[in-house]
């Protein structure tokens, strides 16, 4: 039985229990007033009608059990008679409220998914020779989309890959997300040096962006048989090799965040890793290495990089993914995005 059954059963279950109880024990104790559990219960999971109607049946039950129990015409079951119809009422109200919160959601999710996907369209699932796959997880159960971002473009240098992460949340994130997917499709196919990109990007941020705002980020390129990475104070990928090693792709020279370039920081150039048939690269954001157990264990990703070498790459992701659900074990504290690239081998 589904949990929105229980819900709508528990309001009769209630009434039922107190009518067995007060039935077996008498009116030495008095029970009549938990009738009022009946309405109370109806609110959270029925709509307003519905609590009335289970309102009414808790006050004709009343009745005759207060006529059973000697009581009807005292004081005391007019007290539980005024309570079963006041509670009622304010059941009523509050299943009004809920109702319209419910539909105020119900338009937030449509108004967030159109908009996750004009900012977040779809990547690539494959790209030359390499295979691809994609996992988000917003933090904002609602909203379903906040501060990460990503894109992968086929461009005349080759494919280009952004991932990033936007300081803080809500709607500016998002704006400030919007603008640097902007800037980093159009730059991609226009620029022929990643740093160059880089710059295009920070130049753009340095108009938009106010105060100390920053987006970490890790932009890429795939050669034959390597890849370029260019970090901006992002955390490095993962790199699984054919041969079943596993590391960190740390850059030799970090840059400071996209966003800071007036603090005087030269951008380093990218560095080229091994990618070779078979070779796979995990991009992800700090919510995937950041996510912590209810122990408060922060979520080890080298250890479980194994789960990816699965045939299809995105059912290996989706499988690493559950696996990061598990261990935070409840609602996820911040937005997590996975992409994940898998060169053919064959």
């Amino acid at each position: 039985m589904s949990s929105q059954s229980v819900l709508r059963t528990l309001p009769f279950i209630a009434i039922s229990l107190v009518v067995v109880i007060d039935l077996v024990i008498g009116p030495t104790v008095g029970f009549l007033p938990l009738l009022t559990l009946g309405p109370t219960f109806a609110s959270v999971a029925g709509g307003v009608r519905r609590t009335a109607l289970v309102g009414l049946l808790a006050l004709a039950i009343c009745i005759p059990l207060a006529v059973y129990d000697g009581l009807l015409g005292k004081p005391q079951n007019n007290l539980t008679i005024a309570t079963i119809i006041g509670v009622t009422a304010a059941s009523m109200l509050a299943s009004r409220l809920r109702n319209r919160r419910e539909r105020e959601l119900a338009n937030v999710r449509l108004v967030a998914e159109a908009a996750q996907r004009v900012l977040l369209r779809p990547v690539p699932r494959r790209a030359g020779d390499l295979r691809i796959a994609l996992s988000y997880t917003s933090a904002a159960a609602e909203a379903q989309i906040g501060g990460d971002l990503y894109e992968v473009v086929t461009t005349p240098q080759g494919v280009r890959i952004l991932i990033g992460d936007v300081q803080g949340k809500g709607l500016e994130a998002v704006e400030t997300a919007a603008w640097v997917l902007g800037v980093f499709r159009e730059a991609a196919y226009d620029q022929p040096e990643l740093a160059e990109v880089v710059e295009r990007v920070e130049t753009s941020l340095a108009r938009h962006l106010s105060g100390e705002k920053f987006v970490t980020a890790i932009l890429a390129e795939v050669h034959e048989r390597e890849i370029s990475l260019l970090t901006c104070g992002h955390p490095a990928p993962v790199v699984l090799r054919r041969d079943g090693g596993v590391h960190f792709a740390e850059p030799e020279e970090e840059a400071l965040p996209l966003g800071l370039g007036a603090l005087g920081s030269p951008r380093p150039k990218p560095h080229r890793v091994p990618f070779g048939e078979g070779d796979q690269i995990l991009f992800y954001t700090d919510g995937v290495i950041e996510a912590r157990d209810p122990d408060g264990c922060f979520y080890p990703l080298a250890e479980r990089a194994h789960l990816l070498r699965g045939a299809d790459p995105q059912a290996a992701l989706d499988e690493l993914r559950a696996d990061l659900l598990r261990h935070v074990g409840g609602p996820f504290p911040d937005d997590a995005a996975m992409l994940l690239l898998r060169r053919n081998s064959g």
